[in-house]
């Protein structure tokens, strides 16, 4: 045995069908397309959602509500999260890096801190936005609140 006798197992393979070659291939004529129709024409391609005709789901279903295309969206982060990581790496400034490194959010996220839990330290406390309680909560441990 050598490579110039080697062949596939006997039923593995089969001839491809050569279609549109003619009547007497058996393959002719409409070439496997069935008569008429859009399917059975050149340069056909079905559309996204398309039904056959039928009223797609996309347009059958009720459309309601609104997408507000301004809409900011924010990363909410509460005191007790802010008490918890300042007080496991002993921090005084507490900003949107030590957020990223704490894997709270990812570099590209805004960050608005809730009032939820509380704060005992006094720190400075960077973000993006800060709700009124948090605020409140914030100065009155002593800290400072900083709006990037």
């Amino acid at each position: 045995m050598n490579l110039s006798n080697l062949k596939p197992a006997e039923g593995s393979t089969k001839t491809r069908k050569r279609i549109g070659r003619g009547a007497g291939s058996g393959l002719g004529g409409t070439s496997t397309r069935g008569h008429k129709g859009a399917k059975s024409r050149s340069g056909y391609s079905k559309k996204i959602g398309f039904e056959g005709g039928q009223m797609p789901l996309q347009r059958r279903v009720p459309k309601f509500g609104f997408k507000n295309i301004n809409r900011v969206e924010y990363k909410a982060i509460n005191l007790d999260t802010i008490q918890k990581l300042a007080e496991a790496k002993s921090l005084v400034k507490v900003g949107i890096n030590d957020f990223i490194e704490a894997g709270f959010i990812s570099s590209n996220q805004l960050v608005k801190v809730l009032g939820n839990g509380t704060l005992t330290n006094k720190l400075e406390v960077e973000a993006h936005a800060f709700s009124k309680t948090a605020t409140a909560a914030i100065e009155a441990a002593g800290g400072t609140v900083v709006k990037l």
